[in-house]
C-alpha cells in the first residue's frame, strides 16, 4: 500500500498539467477581487437607504469558490483520466493489480495537495475581497448582514477553514467521476454541470425552491456546516453529511466501475450503505418545533390560530378566554432560527392588524424566522366588553385644588364603572402582567424554547414584564419607542417634557423658515404661549358647539401633531397645527376640535377607558394629590410650552376602581441577554432608560420624528434590528440613523 501511495505521489507532482491547473486556480482570487470591485462601484454610487438593499458578499468567496472547486475536482479527475488517455493505466494495473487499491492509493497525495492549495486559495480570496471592500465591509444591510466580514466576526474563520477543507473532498468527486467516465473531456464537462450549471439552474427557480435546491450545491455547504448567515436550509450536521456524501458516492461509483472491469463489486455494497446513511442525515427536518397549535390561512400569507388562557392567572383552572394569534411563516430560504414575537403598542392595539398592514417590513427577517403576534386581551374591539365603552372616556380637566382632584376622581370612577359592570373579572385583569403571562402560554404552545421579542411603544411595558417574569424565555429583546414603566414618576415626567419641548423647538424653527406655516413671520413660540395662557384664564370657544378649550386642552390636542409632523419637507401635521393656532388666536378653537373629532369622534381628546384599563392596573397613576402637585410644579418649571401635558395620562387613572395588578418591579438584569432599543427624537431617551438597565445593551437613535420605527418601515433601524435578531450582535452605543434625503 505504501509503495502504491508513493508511486501516485510521483505521478501527481511530475504531471505538467497538474501544475498548470494549480496555477490556473489563481483565477479564483482574481474573480473574487473583480466581482467585489464591481460591488463597491455600485455601492459607492448609491446613498442612504439604497445601500441597505445590497446583498452581502460575506467572506468574499462568492464567484471564486466554484472556480477553485472546479480546479481541484479537475485535478482529481486528471489523476486517473490522464492514465487512460496515455495508456499508462495498463502499466499501473500491472504494478498494482488490486484495482480498488490502485484507485484509493491516489487519495492521500491528492488530498494533501488540494488541502494545502485549497486553504491558501480560500484565505487569498477572502483577503483580496476584503481589501477591495475596505471600510465598506462593516456597513449593515437590510437583512442584518454586513457588506463584508472580517476574520474576527463569529463563524468566519471556521467557515473559511471548512471551505478550504472541502477542496480534497471535491477532488475525490473528480477522482471518482474520472474513474467512471475515463475521459478527461467527459469528466470536465460533468464537473462543469455539477459546479456551474446546476447552481445557475437552481437560481432560476421560484422562491423558496431556489434556496432549498441551492442548499444542496457544493459551494453552499461549508457556510451551512458552520451555521453561517448565508442562504441555506440545512442543519450543520445535514450539510456536513451531504458534503461527505458527494465524494463517497463518486468514489463508490468509481470503485464499482473499476471493479466491474476486474473482479468483485464489494465496494458497491460498502459505499452504497455509507452514501445512503449520509444522505439520510440530510433528510432530517431542520429546526422543527413541537407546536401544539393548528394554523389556518386567514388572508394572503397570514396564518391564524388561538390559545386558551385563564382570565385570572392566579386561578389557572378558572374561567378561560381565547387569545387570537397570527403568524407570517418563515419563507424557507435560510436555516430557521426561531420565532420573532411582535408585541403591539397602545395599549389596546392589535398585533394581528400590524401583521396584516405592515407585514412587508418583515420580509428579510422571515428568511430565518416565523413572525407571530396576537390580539392582546386589552385590545379594545374583542367584544368581551363593548367597544363603544372602551373606545371612549371622559374629558380630563387639570385640577386647580384638592377639591378639583377629588371631583375628577369621582368622574373617572363613574365612567370606568360603566364598563367594568359588564364583566368585572375581565375588566380587572387587563394589565400588562396578564398579557405577559398570555405570551408565555403562547410560547409554550408554539413549542419554542425561547422567543425573540419586537416590542413597540406600550408593548415595551409588556416586554419588560415578560422579561421580569420569564427571563429564561428571552433570546433577544428589541424595544422600539418603548414606554418605560420602571422609572419613577419624576423621571417619567421629565422625559416627556424634554421630548415634546425639543420637538416644539423644531416646529418653531420650521415656522420661521417655511412660508407654508400659518405663523410664518411671527414668533410661533410666543404666539402659542400667549394662546394657552389666555385660554387658561378664559377658554376659547369652538364655534357652533357649546364647548370651549382651556390651555390644558390645547396642549393635549396639539401633542400628537407636534410629535409627528408628517413627511418632510411639507410637514402636513405641523401645517395643520399652525393653522389651528392662528384660528384659535382669532377666537375659534374649531381648528383643534375638528381634527380631534376626526380621530376620536369627540370634540375634545377623551381619556380612553380601554387604555386606562391597562395604564391604571399597571400602576401609572399618581400616588395621590401631593404627587400630582409636585409633578405639576415640575412641569411649570421645565416646560414653558407644554406644562401639564405629561399629567394627562396619570390623571386618567385618578379614582380608578380596579386595583394595581402589575406594579413596576425591576427586571432580573443578570439573567437576561443584552437588549436593543431604538427611538426617535421624541422617544429614544425613554427607550434607552429602559434597555440600558440590562448589561451590554445598546440603542439606535433615529435623528428624526416618528414613533415605531420598525413597523413604519425605517430601513436603517430595521437593518440593525435584523442583525441583532439573526446574529445576536448589537450596534455600538451611540449608533444613529439619519432620515432619507429629501429631493
Amino acid at each position: 500500500m505504501i509503495d502504491a501511495i508513493v508511486s501516485e505521489w510521483l505521478k501527481l507532482r511530475t504531471l505538467r498539467s497538474n501544475l498548470y491547473l494549480l496555477a490556473f486556480s489563481v483565477l479564483s482570487v482574481l474573480l473574487c477581487a473583480g466581482v467585489t470591485f464591481l460591488v463597491t462601484r455600485g455601492f459607492d454610487n448609491q446613498s442612504g437607504d439604497d445601500r441597505l438593499n445590497f446583498d452581502s458578499i460575506g467572506a468574499g468567496l462568492g464567484t471564486g469558490l466554484p472556480v477553485a472547486y472546479f480546479v481541484m475536482a479537475a485535478l482529481g479527475a486528471l489523476s486517473i483520466t490522464s492514465e487512460h488517455a496515455t495508456g499508462l493505466i495498463r502499466t499501473s494495473l500491472v504494478a498494482v493489480p488490486r484495482r480498488q487499491l490502485f484507485l484509493f492509493a491516489k487519495i492521500p497525495a491528492l488530498a494533501a495537495v488540494t488541502l494545502v492549495a485549497g486553504q491558501v486559495l480560500v484565505f487569498a480570496m477572502h483577503f483580496a475581497a476584503q481589501a477591495v471592500l475596505g471600510d465598506r465591509a462593516g456597513h449593515v444591510l437590510l437583512d442584518g448582514r454586513t457588506l463584508g466580514v472580517s476574520l474576527s466576526d463569529p463563524g468566519v474563520l471556521p467557515g473559511l477553514l471548512v471551505a478550504g477543507a472541502a477542496m480534497p473532498l471535491v477532488a475525490m468527486v473528480g477522482l471518482g467521476l474520472g474513474a467512471v467516465i475515463r475521459s478527461t473531456a467527459g469528466s470536465l464537462v460533468t464537473l462543469i454541470m455539477i459546479l456551474f450549471v446546476l447552481p445557475v439552474v437552481a437560481q432560476t427557480l421560484p422562491s423558496p425552491w431556489r434556496a432549498r435546491i441551492g442548499s444542496f450545491m457544493v459551494e453552499n455547504l461549508p457556510d451551512q456546516i458552520v451555521a453561517g448567515d448565508g442562504p441555506g436550509v440545512l442543519t450543520p450536521s445535514a450539510a456536513f453529511a451531504l458534503l461527505l456524501a458527494y465524494p463517497v458516492v463518486a468514489l463508490t461509483a468509481g470503485a464499482v466501475a473499476i471493479a466491474m472491469r476486474g473482479r468483485g463489486a464489494r465496494p458497491l455494497v460498502a459505499g452504497g450503505l455509507a452514501a445512503a446513511l449520509l444522505v439520510a442525515v440530510t433528510a432530517v427536518p431542520a429546526g422543527a418545533t413541537a407546536s401544539a397549535l393548528t394554523w389556518k390561512p386567514c388572508g394572503k400569507e397570514l396564518e391564524c390560530s388561538s390559545v386558551q388562557v385563564p382570565v385570572n392567572w392566579s386561578k389557572p383552572s378558572g374561567r378561560k378566554i381565547s387569545i387570537q394569534i397570527a403568524r407570517l411563516p418563515a419563507t424557507g430560504t435560510h436555516r430557521r432560527i426561531g420565532t420573532v414575537f411582535a408585541i403591539p403598542g397602545g395599549p389596546g392595539g392589535s398585533g394581528i392588524e400590524d401583521l396584516q398592514k405592515k407585514g412587508g417590513n418583515f420580509a428579510d427577517l422571515r428568511q430565518r424566522f416565523d413572525v407571530v403576534s396576537l390580539e392582546p386581551r386589552n385590545t379594545t374591539d374583542l367584544g368581551v366588553i363593548p367597544f363603544d365603552c372602551l373606545s371612549t372616556g371622559p374629558w380630563i380637566t387639570l385640577p386647580a385644588d384638592r377639591a378639583g382632584y377629588d371631583r375628577l376622581a369621582a368622574r373617572n370612577r363613574k365612567a370606568a364603572e360603566r364598563c367594568r359592570k359588564t364583566d368585572p373579572e375581565y375588566f380587572d385583569h387587563l394589565d400588562s402582567g396578564s398579557v405577559a403571562r398570555d405570551v408565555e402560554a403562547i410560547r409554550v404552545a408554539l413549542g419554542e424554547e425561547k422567543l425573540n421579542f419586537l416590542a413597540t411603544s406600550y408593548g415595551g411595558v409588556v416586554a419588560a414584564t415578560y422579561a421580569r417574569l420569564f427571563p429564561g424565555g428571552v433570546r433577544t429583546m428589541y424595544v422600539d419607542g418603548g414606554i418605560n414603566q420602571l422609572v419613577d414618576q419624576t423621571s417619567h415626567v421629565r422625559l416627556k417634557y424634554e421630548a415634546i419641548e425639543g420637538q416644539f423647538t423644531r416646529f418653531a424653527a420650521w415656522c420661521e423658515s417655511a412660508a407654508a406655516c400659518a405663523l410664518h413671520g411671527r414668533d410661533a413660540g410666543a404666539v402659542w404661549r400667549g394662546l394657552t395662557a389666555a385660554a387658561d384664564r378664559a377658554p376659547v370657544p369652538v364655534k357652533g358647539e357649546r364647548v370651549a378649550y382651556s390651555g390644558f386642552d390645547f396642549k393635549v390636542a396639539a401633542a400628537p401633531d407636534v410629535i409627528t409632523p408628517g413627511p418632510a419637507p411639507d410637514f402636513p401635521n405641523w401645517q395643520r397645527f399652525a393653522r389651528a393656532i392662528d384660528q384659535a388666536v382669532a377666537g375659534d378653537a374649531a381648528g383643534f376640535a375638528d381634527y380631534v373629532e376626526q380621530a376620536t369622534k369627540t370634540i375634545k381628546v377623551p381619556s380612553f377607558r380601554g387604555m386606562n384599563s391597562t395604564h391604571c392596573t399597571d400602576g401609572l397613576a399618581f400616588k395621590g394629590y401631593e404627587e400630582f402637585q409636585r409633578m405639576k410644579a415640575l412641569g411649570e418649571r421645565i416646560s414653558p410650552n407644554f406644562a401639564g401635558n405629561a399629567l394627562w395620562h396619570p390623571l386618567g387613572c385618578v379614582g380608578w376602581p380596579a386595583p394595581v395588578a402589575n406594579p413596576a418591579t425591576p427586571m432580573p438584569a443578570d439573567r437576561l441577554p443584552p437588549f436593543l432599543g431604538a427611538g426617535t427624537w421624541t422617544d429614544h431617551a425613554e427607550t434607552a432608560a429602559l434597555v440600558i438597565g440590562v448589561p451590554g445593551s445598546s440603542t439606535v437613535r433615529y435623528n428624526g420624528s416618528g414613533h415605531g420605527l420598525y413597523l413604519s418601515g425605517n430601513l436603517c433601524t430595521i437593518s440593525h434590528a435584523n442583525r441583532y435578531f439573526t446574529s445576536l450582535r448589537l450596534p455600538p452605543r451611540g449608533t444613529t440613523c439619519e432620515p432619507p434625503a429629501v429631493e
